[in-house]
Order: C-alpha cells, then sequence, then structure tokens
C-alpha cells in the first residue's frame, strides 16, 4: 500500500501534461496533453497551431485514441465543422493566414471503466492535403 501512494505522489498516475512539438515547412502543431490519467477524472488537451504559411482550410484529425474511452465535455472555440474521415474526428479550423495562431482546447473525462494504453495519433492538414502529423501514448490507470 505504501508503494501505491509514493507512486501516487511522484505523479506517476496523474495527470501532468506534456508538451509534443512537430514541425514543417506549413505549420508548426504543438500539443500539451498528459500521459496518464485516471478512470472518472477531467483533463485537457490544449493544440497550439502556429501557420508559416497561409492554409485556406486548416483541419486538425484526431484519431481513436482521442475519443476510445474518453468523454469529450466540450471543444472551444468550437470548429467551422466537425466530420468523420476513416473513423477518425476532424476539426475544421478555417483559413488560417501565414503568421496566424491558432489555439484549441478539448475537454475530457474518462470513461470509469476505461483502462489500458492507447495511441493518440493527430494530423494537421490543409483541406485534406496532410501538412505534418504526430502522436503520443495515453496510459489510462483504474
Amino acid at each position: 500500500m505504501a508503494v501505491v501512494l509514493v507512486l501516487g505522489l511522484l505523479d506517476v498516475f496523474g495527470q501532468r501534461p506534456s508538451t509534443t512539438r512537430v514541425d514543417s515547412d506549413a505549420a508548426t502543431l504543438e500539443i500539451s496533453s498528459p500521459g496518464s490519467v485516471r478512470g472518472g477524472l477531467l483533463f485537457q488537451s490544449r493544440f497550439t497551431i502556429e501557420a508559416r504559411q497561409e492554409l485556406k482550410d486548416a483541419t486538425l484529425v484526431l484519431g481513436p485514441g482521442w475519443l476510445d474511452g474518453l468523454t469529450v465535455n466540450t471543444i472551444e472555440p468550437s470548429p467551422v465543422n466537425e466530420a468523420s474521415r476513416d473513423g477518425r474526428l476532424t476539426l475544421e479550423l478555417g483559413h488560417l493566414p501565414a503568421g496566424a495562431k491558432y489555439v484549441l482546447f478539448v475537454d475530457y473525462q474518462v470513461n470509469p471503466t476505461t483502462v489500458g494504453r492507447r495511441t493518440q495519433r493527430v494530423e494537421l492538414d490543409d483541406g485534406e492535403l496532410p501538412i505534418l502529423s504526430t502522436h503520443q501514448t495515453l496510459t489510462v490507470f483504474p
């Protein structure tokens, strides 16, 4: 029991966010999101896009790992449109001129019965043209 308490104090089971950054010639994407969470708790992921070139139809594409076993409470600001592309959630953000910065917040709650690891893939597209992509792993503790 003492080991579990010490691990909890060291934030092994916590929700401390980490930051992932990926760059391309057209844009930069920075994701701030926890790598581990516990069932039933709330957390937030932040996606920051900086356009280096004009993006006529910036679209954030989230793989199933961003939704499976998680409840999306809110997405702010609301995307221009939401759709599904081969099982992935697409969030159309609209026109981003060169030099523009766009910050998107997604608030989640972990479904209480969810346990395990999932890969969270993210792609930034201009319409359907991929600009950049990355992935991270989310571990859900009971």
